[in-house]
């Protein structure tokens, strides 16, 4: 059930993920699919949207890219943060097998994705790629799932050396993969759209635009003639919505 007023929830825990991450543990669940967001509050500053990073307890892993996410990871356990959703459409979460690919800190809504998808009976793979080994992001939880990680950095610090689809690319061509499942930078999931429409494997690619509402009220984060809250986050290859609420 979607919630359209915020209500607020209590930090039970804070964890350091890397220099830049931090995830938030509340005092609560939400009846969400991997894929879907909230919209979280801060009386007096600002209301923006994140990924559920786990749904039972309630998670959002926050990147530090600006003042409402500084101020997130401000808050201590203990602290109050309100919360409205969950909100837009998820992966497909069967028994299909799956190639799922995070860039940066779009790996933390594909962490949520894997445990389910493994719940499933799916065969799964991960590819996570970051600027260096310190912005990686849960390397190590997608392998306690007992899944292949395969990691690239921009630096070689870590995995191979170069963009993540430079090692995307065989492991598409490898066969193993029923569909492509991504989160990340808009340049590497257009890359990626490419890359899957030339091999012929569906995907479904999880977008991030600017919200104000999160329920397709004010237009701001249209996306191809399409609003990211409603029709998204999540679409197929091509630019048509999945929906899969």
């Amino acid at each position: 059930m979607t919630e359209s007023l915020p209500r607020a929830a209590r930090i039970v825990e804070k964890t350091r993920e890397n220099p830049r991450t931090v995830s938030l543990v509340l005092d609560r669940s939400l009846d969400a699919r991997p894929g879907q967001f909230a919209m979280l509050w801060l009386p007096g500053m600002d209301e923006k949207p994140f990924s559920i990073a786990a749904a039972s307890p309630l998670m959002f892993t926050v990147s530090r890219v600006g003042p409402f996410s500084e101020a997130l990871q401000a808050l201590a356990p203990g602290d109050l943060l309100w919360v409205r959703g969950p909100f837009g459409t998820g992966w497909s979460v069967d028994a299909a097998s799956a190639l799922l690919v995070g860039g940066g800190y779009g790996a933390a809504p594909l962490a949520f994705l894997a445990a389910a998808l493994r719940g499933a009976g799916a065969h799964v793979e991960a590819a996570l790629g970051a600027r260096t080994a310190d912005d990686l992001l849960f390397a190590g939880r997608f392998a306690a799932l007992g899944m292949p990680v395969h990691s690239a950095t921009e630096d070689g610090s870590a995995g191979a050396r170069g963009k993540i689809t430079d090692i995307v690319l065989p492991l598409v061509q490898s066969g193993r993969f029923g569909r492509l499942c991504a989160c990340g930078p808009e340049g590497m999931l257009e890359n990626l759209d490419a890359l899957c429409a030339r091999a012929g494997l569906p995907a479904e690619l999880s977008w991030e635009a600017y919200m104000r509402c999160g329920i397709g009220m004010c237009g701001s984060c249209e996306h191809g003639g399409r609003l990211v809250c409603m029709d998204g986050p999540v679409f197929r290859t091509g630019g048509e919505a999945r929906i899969a609420r």
